[in-house]
């Protein structure tokens, strides 16, 4: 399949009306919400499921035969649907990234869409609905935000510095030695929404992001917007976190380490000192 500029162009408007659409849904919603448990440590509202079916429904109107990973599945699963015809694409949707901070009533939440082709991201979006920012990216493109061009800061990692972490740095009471640096030396933030703080990194907002036990839906679209920004994401050990196996993914996590050019390195350093 040929990835020319004009197939991109159409992944990526088709994105950007899907998480528009997606995105107004969950504003009108935020005033009737409905929380449950959809996991020990998770929530999910009743604006979940609908905004993944808005997005769902909208694509499948371009691109009937691609395939589809969502975060909102039956039972708390992921739903996934395989590609049928021969576009071997994914799209990789999460309705409302900081669900925790949706269903508590509080605008800092995202929807993220991404297509991903030979398990790497293709065209991205990050939609803030409450700012009504939209983050984007092609392969071999530019980042935007709102159709402007947007870059990762060379700002390095000090006293004047953000750098984002995550609210689940460990399993037990004790924080990691690397994360009490970081506490104690920069700007930490944590927005509660994994999408959006890869979106800062790539506007130059924050100087990296850590993040321990992200998704697929919650990585995608974020790092080819990231790097498409000039920002490096990887693992925690400087690995690349793509291609990833679409055919096989069940909702495993990873350890994404998302950094300008002049803290990746530092960090990666730090994360396994």
């Amino acid at each position: 399949m040929e990835l020319d500029h004009g197939y991109l162009s159409s992944l990526l408007e088709t994105a950007i009306v899907a998480a528009r659409l997606a995105g107004q849904r969950a504003m009108e919603e935020i005033d009737y919400i409905k929380a449950s448990l959809k996991s020990e440590n998770e929530l999910v509202t009743q604006a979940d499921a609908l905004c993944q079916k808005i997005i769902i429904d909208r694509i499948k109107e371009t691109y009937p035969d691609h395939g589809f990973i969502g975060e909102e599945g039956k039972e708390g699963k992921l739903f996934k649907q395989a590609p049928r015809g021969d576009e071997q694409v994914w799209w990789i949707i999460d309705p409302i990234d900081g669900t925790n901070n949706f269903a508590h009533g509080m605008l800092l939440f995202v929807v993220s869409v991404a297509a991903i082709y030979e398990g790497i991201p293709i065209a991205g979006v990050i939609f803030e609905p409450a700012t009504e920012s939209m983050y984007t990216a092609v392969k071999d493109g530019e980042a935007q935000l709102n159709g402007r061009r947007i870059q990762a800061s060379e700002e390095a990692m000090d006293k004047f510095s953000s750098i984002g972490l995550d609210s689940h740095l460990s399993a037990d009471e004790n924080v990691p030695g690397w994360a009490r640096k970081i506490i104690k030396e920069t700007r930490y933030r944590n927005l509660g929404t994994t999408a959006l703080q890869l979106a800062y990194v790539a506007k130059g907002s924050m100087a990296a992001t850590i993040t321990d036990t992200p998704k697929l839906w919650d990585i995608a679209a974020g790092a080819i917007i990231a790097e498409s920004a000039g920002a490096i994401v990887t693992n925690w050990h400087g690995d690349k976190i793509f291609p990833v196996n679409t055919d096989n993914y069940q909702g495993g996590t990873f350890q994404t380490l998302t950094a300008n050019k002049h803290t990746h390195t530092e960090l990666v350093k730090l994360l396994n000192s």
